[in-house]
């Protein structure tokens, strides 16, 4: 595939190229863990305290993907910018250099980690048999974040070239390999494999994930002009990489304190609250994700548009985007009333938790369409590059809305609601400065042309 003929083409068929196939790897990313959340949940033994431990392990190690991983966007950027200027062989040793740096980064978070496992957990308010599993999930499960951080940056690579379809390819076969692995692995094989329980979820997720490493690496290498090898001096635009990374850090660990707070505060409330939210908020992270085919379609394009000076496809783009957006938040959102007693079964078996999640999984679905114009506009913006921007307006969406409407809640008792009811709010302080600024900044400029 040529990835240098493209036209800045912002066209229903065009954005839909783009972002069917990212829907579709978006939908494989959660379903790693969403698997592990359903086939966990329905453990004979414990079932309750492996589905907790998973839900406390996966809102960390979700922390440091995200964190790390937005490598993904920051690659992604320039890439876009630089194909949309037709400069891109001044970039091509960027790629290599820049996983380079991000999985070095993963090796020593692993180090670090591994052995405060218990302090790392009991932080989450984790004890008992619930903190020993998790310690026990963790450090088999960590082994996998060097190769999931590969997969992430050859993906911003493949995003900046305007292609979502080998990523798609990718993600799909993690996901599948995943759910037969996890099947094997957890509940045994008569005469051959033996039941490992939550390690073999954690056994699972491993190996799934270096196999999409591998198969990343084969379609790089072989689908693209751009190398794996390392080369010295460091491209010039590293600094700006690293700049935008620095600034997408920041703005993660504020994401990431919105999440701790939440999973702490629910698991304080009691293993059948923190059982209940692990699976809200992994059906949360699926309608990310599924919305996040058209965010990735504004990421890539917004770039290159960007690049080119096409101030009024840009403007066009965000336009039709949100049409698009709202309209799949909304089929989201009917999907999940259409099938709402049944989706928590599907988890665990433990009727207690099953009434936590229905009580509150409505308000998940209400969120939907503002979440998917909230997502598409903070991917227009990574296109573009706004990396601090986006940094500070998350730190005040976090520290002066998500935590004080928390602790408010907390304070009135409301649990479960008011944990979500905040995940509303934050969303809301998130995606409308997002559309103020973005018109504010491009009609001017329409104008002047």
């Amino acid at each position: 595939m040529n990835f240098f003929s493209l036209n800045t083409d912002i066209s229903f068929k065009r954005i839909n190229k783009l972002a069917i196939p990212a829907l579709i790897a978006g939908i494989a990313e959660p379903f790693l863990s969403i698997t592990d959340t359903a086939i966990v949940g329905n453990i004979n033994i414990n079932g309750l305290e492996s589905l907790a431990a998973v839900g406390i392990v996966g809102a960390f190690i979700s922390m440091l993907v995200w964190v790390f991983g937005q490598i993904r966007s920051a690659i992604s950027s320039i890439v876009s910018q630089y194909l949309g200027a037709n400069k891109l062989d001044e970039i091509k040793t960027l790629p290599a250099q820049a996983i380079a740096i991000v999985v070095t980064g993963s090796f020593i978070v692993l180090m670090i980690t591994y052995p405060f496992a218990k302090q790392i957990f009991s932080f989450y308010n984790a004890s008992g048999i619930i903190l020993d599993y998790s310690v026990e999930y963790y450090k088999i499960r960590i082994f996998g974040f060097p190769f999931s951080l590969f997969v992430f940056a050859v993906f911003g690579v493949f995003r900046g070239l305007q292609n979502t379809y080998y990523p798609m390819i990718i993600a799909i076969f993690g996901a599948l390999l995943n759910v037969v692995l996890d099947v094997a692995f957890v509940y045994g094989v008569e005469d051959f494999i033996p039941a490992m329980d939550i390690k073999g979820a954690a056994y699972a997720s491993v190996i799934a994930q270096i196999s999409m490493a591998i198969l990343a690496a084969f379609f790089l290498l072989k689908k693209t002009s751009i190398s794996l090898k390392i080369t010295l001096p460091f491209n010039k635009e590293i600094p700006k990489l690293v700049g935008m990374v620095l600034n997408l850090f920041v703005r993660t660990i504020a994401l990431n304190l919105a999440l701790y707070f939440a999973t702490s505060y629910a698991t304080n409330y009691g293993k059948e609250y923190i059982a209940a939210y692990t699976i809200g908020i992994n059906i949360w992270f699926l309608g990310a994700f599924i919305i996040d085919g058209y965010s990735s379609a504004g990421n890539v394009l917004a770039g290159r548009l960007l690049g080119s000076k096409e101030y009024k496809k840009l403007l066009e783009l965000s336009n039709q985007l949100i049409k698009y957006g709202l309209v799949t938040g909304l089929l989201l959102t009917g999907l999940g009333f259409l099938f709402y007693n049944e989706i928590g079964s599907l988890f665990i078996k433990d009727q207690t938790v099953q009434q936590e999640f229905n009580k509150v999984f409505w308000i998940i679905l209400v969120m939907q369409p503002l979440c998917a114009i909230t997502f598409i506009f903070d991917a227009i913006f990574k296109g573009m590059g706004e990396m601090a921007f986006l940094r500070n307006l998350l730190l005040f969406s976090t520290l002066i809305v998500f935590i004080p409407s928390l602790l408010i809640f907390d304070n009135y008792d409301y649990k479960l609601y008011g944990i979500w009811f905040t995940f509303i709010l934050w969303i809301a302080a998130r995606g409308i400065p997002l559309i103020l600024k973005f018109r504010r900044k491009f009609l001017p400029l329409i104008e002047k042309k």
